[in-house]
């Protein structure tokens, strides 16, 4: 895709504004978010997704042999960036990164090197989130960087023309006036 550079996430470099990928609606309006934020800063935007084979007891492998989780969330990440960014971004620097780890502890990883780090929240709820430990939760306990949360409703399905050109990075009234 024009406009964006693959590297490997080793690379993350010092004051990239680098977002976490998992392909969900708040990571969509998180990568959406950081895209405004990069292009106001100059700073490159760094996506990065996370796989992790699941933990699993037995002798049986849960994840069937012919799935390629490295190549899944790929895909996925190079779906949500065209989605949200649109083809080729001249003013906006973006790297994607596919590493393999959980997701929390790939992106405290990352943010050693990071200017911010940036992640959707699902809102699961504390009760959800202290049972399960949410990613967003052990970033912003463990970052190297600020990080910013962007919470979103989730409801709604995504717009793919939200967060193009030159609007503000989150309008957080976006949908409301359909609401009144």
């Amino acid at each position: 895709m024009p406009g964006i550079e693959e590297i490997n996430g080793s690379e993350v470099r010092d004051g990239d504004i680098v977002v976490g990928m998992d392909g969900s609606v708040p990571a969509r309006q998180a990568l959406s978010w950081a895209a405004g934020q990069a292009r106001l800063t100059g700073s490159r935007l760094h996506v990065i997704a996370a796989w992790d084979l699941p933990a699993y007891h037995g002798w049986a492998p849960v994840v069937p042999s012919e799935e390629n989780p490295a190549e899944t969330a790929g895909k996925m990440m190079s779906v949500a960036v065209r989605d949200v960014l649109g083809e080729g971004q001249p003013d906006l620097k973006v790297a994607e990164s596919i590493l393999p780890g959980h997701p929390a502890q790939v992106l405290i990883d990352a943010s050693a090197h990071a200017a911010l780090l940036v992640l959707g929240c699902r809102g699961l709820g504390s009760f959800a989130g202290a049972l399960i430990g949410s990613v967003s939760q052990q970033c912003v306990q463990h970052a190297h960087c600020p990080v910013v949360v962007v919470r979103g409703t989730g409801q709604a399905p995504f717009d793919s023309d939200f967060g193009r050109g030159d609007e503000a990075p989150w309008n957080h009234t976006r949908g409301k006036e359909e609401e009144t």
